[in-house]
């Protein structure tokens, strides 16, 4: 028998290979007659000691030929989560390049690919693409590194390094600053817009794409009733949809005899509990029916108390199917109907294929960034086992005041908020009560607007909503 073969010595692969000290990637594009230069790279995270403890992966385009580009305003966008890539705002937005997927949203046969975005904020500002700590392609030095990130506080910290940092390594100091953020990434903005105006950055706006600043209104906690009354009016909006409200003409007459209800009699009942009599009960109920289309049965079990994921399995029960969190437009298809949560949400679904091919196609066929590590579009569970609010944990976390502090500290600063009807992540609803509570001076309450379009979370999946979306953002920056 022959000897076998001696092996080739094998490197060890690191867990969290970095190439910060790698010059970053810069390429020339052209979106109809505007030229522009993407920059795809890594920006290090150090210590006080100067040992880099994590990589922030970043993709910035730039437009060309702008006769002083240091003063062109520079937007740096991010996604939530937590453990969101910065792909969905990227990909479905913001950026130059889009991807096809069907006019509602819905998602196309693959194989799939990207178009120009006539729609992109290139026009209007220059944009940095930002991957947290985690996310993407960014990652933190050590094996262990990454709890010093994963938490509110940490994040905020990281985050707002890097801007620093980018400012400083592309002279950008003397731009006009925005951010924009969705889901957590609006709990982000909000606590960054605070945080970094202490450190003498200041901004001239923020945009919060289905903004969650104040997690009391989203979690069905025992004992918190806020959720409930709050996503009420979502709930009305998705069952209209789904032509489950034959008294409803349009979506704003049910709309606004949901919002009614919901901030009245709807409150006062579920202040109220078991001091409810059986006739305000029943008429209780009669009304959720009638405002929700599910039965007065189901909502008398539920002690008039429709959890999320309760109603997007029980809506369309009957059709054996589902509605999305994320949009409740789409419809989902589980193995058995009779169970209590949905088993997995269709309108992310449909989603994650064409974001996740196109994003690594992007990165290294047209940007040209090559590297064998994989792009997390979501963070493995490593992050999410991690992931802590710190003192706020303790109840529910809260970034709406560092937003106000943020407007009283810098009273030019202007926030424009987006938000989707069909909305069941983070409803519009719970928005506008976090918003009326600010506790802003009447003086600055102009400096908030707000818009509603008839999508869901990423209501820019919608190719109406998302030429809508581009043209409100366009009147904001240019108030």
């Amino acid at each position: 028998m022959p000897d076998t073969p001696e092996k080739p010595s094998e490197k060890p692969v690191e867990r969290y290979p970095l190439t910060t000290d790698v010059d970053p990637v810069v390429t020339h594009h052209t979106l109809g007659d505007m030229s522009y230069t993407a920059t795809t790279g890594m920006l290090p995270l150090k210590d006080e000691f100067g040992e880099t403890e994590a990589g922030v992966f970043f993709v910035a385009y730039t437009k060309d030929g702008v006769e002083n580009p240091s003063e062109r305003p520079l937007m740096f966008s991010f996604n939530g989560g937590p453990g969101s890539s910065s792909v969905w705002l990227h990909l479905g937005a913001v950026g130059p390049k889009r991807v096809v997927l069907k006019p509602d949203g819905d998602m196309p046969e693959p194989p799939f690919r990207l178009e120009d975005n006539p729609q992109s904020w290139l026009q209007h500002t220059d944009l940095v693409f930002i991957d947290p700590v985690g996310t993407g392609y960014s990652r933190p030095a050590k094996k262990d590194g990454g709890k010093k990130f994963w938490g509110l506080e940490g994040d905020l910290d990281s985050v707002g390094e890097f801007i620093r940092l980018y400012l400083s390594r592309y002279k950008r100091w003397a731009s006009p600053l925005y951010l924009v953020g969705e889901s957590y990434g609006t709990t982000r903005a909000a606590g960054l817009s605070g945080k970094l105006i202490g450190q003498g950055i200041a901004f001239n706006g923020i945009v919060l794409v289905s903004s969650i600043l104040n997690f009391g209104t989203a979690r069905f906690n025992k004992g918190n009733d806020l959720p409930y009354v709050l996503f009420l009016p979502t709930y009305t909006a998705t069952a209209w949809f789904h032509g489950k409200l034959p008294w409803a003409k349009s979506l704003e007459e049910a709309l606004q005899e949901a919002e009614i209800f919901a901030e009245n009699h709807y409150t006062l009942a579920l202040t109220r509990g078991d001091r409810l009599t059986q006739e305000e009960r029943a008429s209780i109920t009669a009304q959720l029916s009638r405002l929700t289309g599910l039965s007065t049965d189901y909502i008398d079990s539920t002690e008039l108390r429709i959890n999320i994921h309760r109603f997007c399995k029980e809506l369309l029960r009957s059709e054996k199917r589902t509605v999305g969190r994320l949009d409740s437009r789409f419809k989902g298809i589980d193995e058995v109907a009779a169970t209590e949560n949905p088993e997995h949400d269709p309108s992310m679904s449909i989603i994650v294929p064409p974001y996740t091919a196109t994003i690594n196609d992007h990165i290294r066929r047209t940007l040209g960034y090559e590297t064998d590590v994989p792009y997390h579009v979501f963070a493995p569970g490593e992050l999410h086992q991690s992931w802590t609010y710190g003192d706020a944990g303790k109840g529910h976390p809260d970034t709406s005041e560092s937003l106000r502090e943020a407007l009283s500290k810098n009273p030019h600063m202007r926030v424009f908020v987006a938000s989707g009807y069909y909305d069941l992540a983070t409803p519009y609803f719970a928005t506008e009560y976090t918003l009326a509570h600010l506790g802003l001076d009447p003086s600055l309450r102009k400096n908030i607007s707000t818009a509603y379009y008839p999508a869901g979370h990423m209501m820019y999946v919608d190719e109406g909503c998302l030429a809508k979306l581009q043209k409100d953002v366009a009147n904001f920056m240019g108030a």
